[in-house]
């Protein structure tokens, strides 16, 4: 015999509880984004930082 499961029976995928409600996509974000402070806080500057230097530069090419 070998130790390799069978592929007869099929496979239990944990289904979500009815009685409680799904997290919102708002809800897990700012969970997320409070739990990796310092890496969100880095990538909002650095965007903001990026999109002033883009404005910049086009409103310098196009004048």
């Amino acid at each position: 015999m070998s130790n390799l499961p069978s592929t007869s029976s099929p496979t239990e995928t944990p289904t979500p509880d009815p009685s409680q409600p799904q997290d919102s996509y708002v809800k897990l974000a700012m969970r997320n984004m409070v739990r990796k402070r310092g890496i969100s806080l880095k990538h909002f500057f650095l965007t903001t930082v990026g999109l002033l230097a883009f404005l910049v530069g086009v409103s310098y090419l196009t004048r």
